[in-house]
């Protein structure tokens, strides 16, 4: 957000509320802001630019990006954008116990995932076209790309709901672990 302009920690977590980006950046906790912008100062990424106070509101530090900050950035993004990590978000190892419920029970709970995620697919959809109402596509990148992985965690939890209720998925039998 400093590479926008110079702000204080408080104008950059209302900046990624209000635009939005809380749903890929952790701003729960105002903390988590200062401790961070804390690091970027300690590590000479970003400076002071000045510190005021405006009428009865506690006194800011406005933070600039530095010039060997705004070349991190750079090479961060660069890196991001063109090296797919391995992450180990939750639902697959969960998906890898399965066996451990029964399969209605399995079904129930994956019914409630899709209607979750059925929600939050309109949620993000919203956000897309209230989006482009007033931003540049370039700025909803990353909440096209949320719209997208929903609709096909959407559609597999439906495919798998669908399998189990069928048949076409089963658990092995008792007897059948025992002979493995």
């Amino acid at each position: 957000m400093l590479s926008e302009a110079p702000m204080h920690a408080y104008r950059m977590q209302q900046l990624i509320k209000e635009r939005h980006k809380d749903d890929v950046i952790n701003v729960s906790q105002r903390n988590s802001v200062y401790q961070t912008v804390q690091r970027l100062l300690r590590d000479g990424l970003v400076e002071v630019e000045g510190t005021a106070r405006a009428e009865n509101r506690p006194e800011r530090t406005t933070y600039r990006l530095t010039v060997q900050g705004h070349e991190v950035l750079l090479d961060w993004l660069r890196d991001m954008l063109a090296e797919p990590v391995e992450e180990y978000p939750q639902f697959p190892a969960a998906l890898s116990f399965l066996p451990n419920l029964g399969v209605e029970e399995a079904v129930s709970v994956l019914r409630v995932r899709a209607t979750r995620l059925r929600g939050r697919l309109e949620k993000v959809r919203a956000e897309v076209e209230y989006g482009k109402t007033f931003l540049a596509p370039v700025f909803l990148v990353e909440t096209v790309y949320q719209e997208r992985i929903l609709a096909v965690e959407l559609q597999y939890v439906e495919e798998l709901v669908a399998d189990l209720r069928s048949g076409q998925i089963t658990w092995p039998r008792p007897a059948d672990d025992q002979a493995s």
